[in-house]
């Protein structure tokens, strides 16, 4: 029993560095329909901004946003052009965590018909919100991993190297 659990100690902290130090990078030149960012942590939204004024996709779900913030703080905060806003910007305000992020983007890409569509999220949450966002998609929609470099504390790390561990358990047993 003994060396069970020091061989499940062992795999953890074999694991948590691995997560650690292979963060997921920012995706560079590829064009989708649709850019999906769950709010959260600095840097997300402008980055699917830039996405979008680039032109690298059509259209922008914003999944997560306060029930409180109209469309026009939205577009006063991150300087978005109004015809952006109106054209392509949607703002989600059903989900309240990465998994209810998950299910918000997919009925969005469900009823947009939305194949090819690009995830934007911090490099340490990108790995869990990729794989409830995996699990949630429509058949034949290929999804595109585009982090956001950050610093994250040691702290943070930890907490969402445990939570990617919960999240994979759970969908592993259909909860």
């Amino acid at each position: 029993m003994i060396r069970l659990i020091a061989a499940v100690l062992a795999a953890w902290m074999i694991g948590f560095v691995v997560f650690a130090l292979s963060l997921p990078q920012p995706l560079a030149g590829t064009t989708t329909d649709a850019i999906i960012v769950p709010t959260g942590s600095a840097g997300r939204i402008e980055r699917g901004l830039d996405v979008l004024e680039h032109k690298r996709a059509k259209a922008m779900l914003v999944t997560g946003v306060d029930r409180e913030v109209t469309r026009g703080e939205f577009a006063a905060q991150y300087h978005v052009p109004a015809h952006l806003m109106k054209c392509c910007v949607t703002l989600g305000f059903e989900a309240v965590d990465t998994r209810s992020n998950a299910n918000e983007a997919a009925a969005w890409i469900a009823h947009h018909g939305y194949r090819r569509v690009r995830l934007v999220t911090a490099d340490w949450h990108m790995r869990r919100a990729a794989g409830e966002l995996s699990a949630a998609l429509p058949h034949g929609v290929t999804m595109f991993q585009d982090a956001v470099t950050t610093t994250p504390s040691l702290r943070n790390l930890f907490l969402e190297y445990n939570k990617l561990l919960a999240s994979w358990l759970a969908r592993l047993l259909h909860l």
